[in-house]
């Protein structure tokens, strides 16, 4: 049976290091996107924009999928399709067999993550080499994302150095951050220089030019889509959008809300294939994996215009404190709590639409306005309530209808409220003393 968000969350409450890590990365990430948002003039309009833009790409989507096949072929690139993960690491071990990989570097990617991916190659014999600095930290600790743009936040630097020396620096004697990333420089560079393959996901896809971008700010992505022989982008259907000029929109969008920065360190646009210039062979494999049912939902196909810029993990009361892990998937947080039941199933994940308190603050901060706490309410209506829940709305509508019967009770009651145990309440804090005497009591006294 999967454990419910609330059982996750009880056991990731524990690590201490991960809920500082939290608090000062939720601050400082919040702090700087405050500060750049509120010097940018047209914010408004730029995230009124980018929705725009998101809701005609999926309102056409059907369309505007065919342009980008017809787009990419023109300009030399494979496009495949994938109904399954399990069809989408099909064709990717297939294109590597084809070529005799050997070596395999891939940059990071959710959507490669969302479908166990380097399982998949794993499983043919093949082996894939994180190296998004973050990535390779918790592939090299056999670990998982837990934040969308900063996965490793759950490890603090002493850690991070634990795990090189045990790995791939025996010699490392600091934490120092200079010294760990040289570490994982030294260690990742002739592998991306022997690379055969390079495995990518992509931020956008442009149906008007067959082109893919992606954002990042490392430039180990840069390195993974330029220098092996053979690239592969892995890209779900959601991330095409109609012409080449929406990018100016969210390439305003995306680093302000994700980093706090004005623009991305490597933002890397690639069309087709250019004889004597990066990749000899470039492969696109769309990704659907449930993302048509998503889009089947008039309410719920909002999730799909979500660009992975992780604002909405950074300012959410629940994932602040929980961490990502609690969440099962690799889309954690508020955007993880609507898109994952849609995509993995809710009869799997009823407990996600619960993971929040509704307070509205995912959808103050969504660059393309994703309205969270709506689609949460609808997802919390489709799940299959038990039984003793549904007795239990009815033993509570029963006494509440009846402000006389409330009363009664209540007196009946206060004595032994000193002594109730409220599961998942008591476990972790004490439930406060009952009043000496009832609001109707101190009202008709007055």
């Amino acid at each position: 049976m999967t454990p419910t968000f609330s059982q996750r969350a009880e056991h990731e409450l524990q690590n201490t290091v991960q809920r500082s890590n939290l608090r000062r990365a939720a601050k400082t990430i919040g702090a700087r996107r405050a500060m750049v948002v509120a010097s940018t003039p047209d914010w408004e309009e730029l995230r009124e924009a980018g929705r725009a833009i998101k809701t005609e790409a999926l309102g056409r989507l059907d369309e505007y999928l065919l342009q980008f096949e017809a787009s990419a072929t023109a300009a030399g690139t494979t496009v495949h399709w994938a109904s399954t993960g399990t069809e989408a690491g099909e064709i990717v071990a297939h294109i590597c067999a084809t070529d005799g990989a050997h070596s395999i570097v891939k940059a990071k990617s959710l959507t490669t993550d969302e479908i166990h991916l380097n399982e998949q190659l794993a499983a043919h014999g093949l082996d894939v080499l994180e190296t998004d600095l973050a990535e390779l930290i918790l592939q090299l600790d056999h670990d998982w994302s837990s934040h969308i743009v900063v996965p490793a936040l759950h490890r603090n630097r002493n850690e991070i150095m634990e795990i090189f020396k045990r790995t791939i620096a025996p010699d490392l004697r600091t934490d120092e951050p200079a010294d760990l990333a040289e570490a994982a420089r030294s260690y990742l560079r002739m592998r991306f220089l022997n690379s055969d393959v390079g495995i990518s996901g992509a931020n956008f896809a442009v149906a008007e030019t067959g082109s893919l971008c992606l954002v990042e700010s490392e430039g180990n992505g840069r390195m993974c889509t330029t220098l092996p022989r053979v690239l592969i982008s892995v890209v779900g259907i959601e991330k095409v959008i109609p012409r080449f000029q929406d990018l100016e929109v969210f390439l305003q969008l995306l680093p302000r809300s994700a980093t706090g920065e004005q623009m991305n360190p490597y933002t890397s646009i690639w069309t087709g294939v250019t004889p004597g210039d990066g990749p000899e062979e470039m492969h696109v494999v769309l990704l659907d994996n449930r993302r048509t049912n998503v889009l089947a939902d008039p309410v719920g196909r909002d999730a799909l215009g979500c660009i992975r810029c992780g604002a909405c993990l950074n300012t959410c009361p629940v994932y602040t404190r929980s961490g990502g892990h609690a969440y099962g998937s690799v889309y954690p947080g508020p955007i993880g709590a609507i898109l994952t039941p849609q995509l993995d199933g809710l009869e799997k994940h009823a407990s996600l639409p619960y993971a929040s308190t509704l307070c509205g603050a995912c959808y103050e901060v969504c660059p393309v306005k994703i309205n969270i706490p709506h689609i949460l309410v609808h997802l919390r209506n489709q799940v299959p309530h038990r039984k003793s829940e549904r007795l239990a709305m009815r033993l509570a509508a029963l006494v509440l209808s009846k402000p006389r019967r409330v009363e009664v009770l209540s007196r009946l009651f206060r004595p032994l409220a000193r002594f109730a145990n409220v599961p998942g309440w008591s476990r972790s804090r004490d439930l406060p003393p009952p009043p000496k005497q009832t609001f109707s009591q101190w009202w008709r006294g007055r």
